[in-house]
């Protein structure tokens, strides 16, 4: 005979079938090692990030987040490849703008940045500082506008090369204000600072963590950054928005991903970890010591950030005639 208890007992039973294992499930993520794929080579800003926000989840998760470099067509390699992985949690991606926004606008990639990807949260920024020469007769943003407006295609300026980071941005700048120069791409930003250094070249955008030696040192002369607000690594220096230009707003930034359809109680998770982290002072020092300002930013304002960027960069492409390979 089936009595009433057993009845009750019975459904406790299978509630209980139902519901702790889901819960058990999401409570207990990591079971093992994460992995968080990094698109450029070991030693690189991006690398150093990526390793300091796997140490922070390896000592608040007590499970083992391992950082696996996947170089390769400026970062399209890695970005594929966590765009194909499975989305447990355990394949994590430090995405780096120029992968998301730049590589796809020049070139046919097999990833959808949007689609592809679950952001989760941004760690870092990196603005672009405006650099000359320092003999030049100017001080200010102004007067390098006006400076430039008065010599029409008799100056040029110096870039990472074609398609970088420093050459899209000065282009959407000169477009911005109305200014024509040439542009002169080097192999790298070193050699490029170097002539900036040298008076080959009067002036170019230069990622501000690689100019500050030179900065702090007087060899070129910082006229602004190009982020929205002053960066931390040169509070001094004006925005190039306070200086007539509203609006104008590039950077580089880092920030963790995962594939499209990661649980959203595991993105959730790392997300609240990392914001955390932005938080703690030494976090914030060790990112300093990489010359790139901390930035906190949850699942949809990563995502909100993604999509304007992706405009911006575009735009950019189109401005300085890259064509897509």
């Amino acid at each position: 005979m089936i009595s009433r208890r057993n009845v009750l007992s019975s459904a406790a039973g299978v509630a209980a079938f139902g519901l702790v294992p889901k819960a058990f499930a999401q409570a207990a993520w990591p079971q093992k090692p994460v992995t968080i794929i990094c698109p450029f080579a070991a030693g690189g800003n991006t690398d150093g990030i990526a390793r300091m926000a796997a140490q922070r989840m390896t000592e608040a998760y007590g499970m083992a987040f391992n950082v696996e470099n996947r170089p390769g067509a400026g970062g399209a390699v890695a970005a594929d490849y966590v765009a194909k992985s499975a989305p447990d949690g355990y394949t994590l991606f430090i995405a780096a703008l120029p992968v998301m926004a730049i590589v796809p606008a020049m070139s046919k990639v097999r990833y959808d940045s949007q689609k592809d990807f679950a952001p989760i949260s941004n760690i870092a920024t990196n603005p672009f500082a405006l650099v000359i020469n320092k003999d030049l007769p100017i001080k200010t943003l102004d007067e390098f506008v006006a400076y430039v407006k008065a010599r029409p295609d008799q100056l040029s300026y110096g870039s990472a090369g074609v398609g970088s980071l420093n050459h899209l941005s000065m282009a959407l700048f000169l477009k911005r204000a109305g200014l024509q120069m040439s542009h002169v791409p080097y192999r790298g930003n070193a050699p490029a600072l170097a002539d900036i250094v040298a008076g080959h070249v009067p002036a170019m955008f230069s990622n501000l963590s690689d100019a500050l030696p030179q900065i702090s040192g007087g060899s070129v002369r910082l006229l602004a950054v190009s982020s929205a607000e002053r960066s931390a690594l040169a509070p001094d220096a004006p925005t190039v928005a306070e200086a007539g230009y509203p609006g104008f707003n590039v950077l580089t930034w880092n920030g963790l991903m995962a594939p499209a359809g990661t649980p959203k109680a595991i993105i959730d998770k790392i997300a609240d970890t990392m914001s955390a982290a932005i938080k703690d002072a030494p976090f914030r020092k060790q990112l300093a010591d990489y010359g790139v300002d901390p930035l906190a930013a949850h699942p949809a304002e990563f995502a909100e950030t993604l999509a304007k960027d992706m405009a911006i960069w575009k735009e950019a492409v189109e401005i300085a005639g890259v064509k897509q390979q």
